[in-house]
């Protein structure tokens, strides 16, 4: 039998608070421990009740979400974080990450998504939001497709700067998109083994010690 997933809410619109709560309370692989309406009531009621993952809305009172999950980072790492917010928007991500964030999830999602969401996020998948994937890369490129037009030179590739081959590269975009290991695998027609390398390396490269970090790094940096 899997590992029953505690979890804590940290929402302050009650009804998606409740909504929310119910919803996963009928998941029997989840335990919804407690839930919060405020960043500072979150963060204490985090680190009394040590959950294995904490969804938490970014426009909260008191302290938002992205310093809350600072705080909660900072205080037990182990606990994991799993952004769920209608905020798409590029500075709300990385910062959600750049705190600690192991995901990143939108408001529309279903409740299947949510549920995959924290599944993944608990096991040690960094979770991207497909959509929001897609708003960070086009403004990156966007972002590089200008700064190159202006300056009127080629610059470096960002993967030149951390040494990742092509097939390393492959990987990590589709780690950005939100694929699993398995889901790699079958999309670039290599072993699982081989696919579990190449993440390792790109981890060690990147500096990084999460696949949500590396998500992170290669959004701000504009690597894919």
């Amino acid at each position: 039998m899997s590992k029953c997933i505690k979890v804590t809410i940290i929402e302050d619109h009650d009804m998606t608070r409740m909504g929310l709560s119910f919803a996963l309370s009928n998941n029997e692989s989840i335990e919804v421990l407690g839930t919060a309406s405020d960043g500072l009531e979150g963060v204490e009621q985090a680190l009394e009740l040590k959950p294995d993952l904490v969804i938490m809305d970014i426009g909260l009172p008191t302290i938002d979400g992205i310093e809350a999950t600072r705080k909660i980072k900072n205080s037990m790492p182990e606990i994991k974080v799993l952004m769920n917010t209608s905020r798409d928007n590029e500075d709300d991500i990385l910062d959600s990450f750049a705190a600690g964030a192991d995901g990143y999830i939108t408001k529309g999602a279903t409740s299947e998504q949510t549920i995959s969401a924290i599944k993944a996020v608990s096991e040690g998948v960094g979770w991207l939001d497909p959509a929001i994937a897609r708003v960070v890369l086009s403004n990156i490129r966007k972002a590089s497709q200008t700064e190159s037009k202006l300056n009127g030179i080629n610059y470096k590739k960002g993967k030149n700067l951390y040494g990742l081959t092509e097939r390393e590269m492959e990987v990590l975009a589709l780690l950005v998109e939100g694929l699993k290991n398995p889901q790699i695998s079958k999309k670039l027609v290599i072993t699982i083994a081989t696919t579990k390398t190449h993440v390792h390396n790109i981890l060690q490269k990147l500096y990084v010690k999460t696949r949500s970090k590396a998500v992170a790094t290669a959004m701000k940096d504009g690597l894919v």
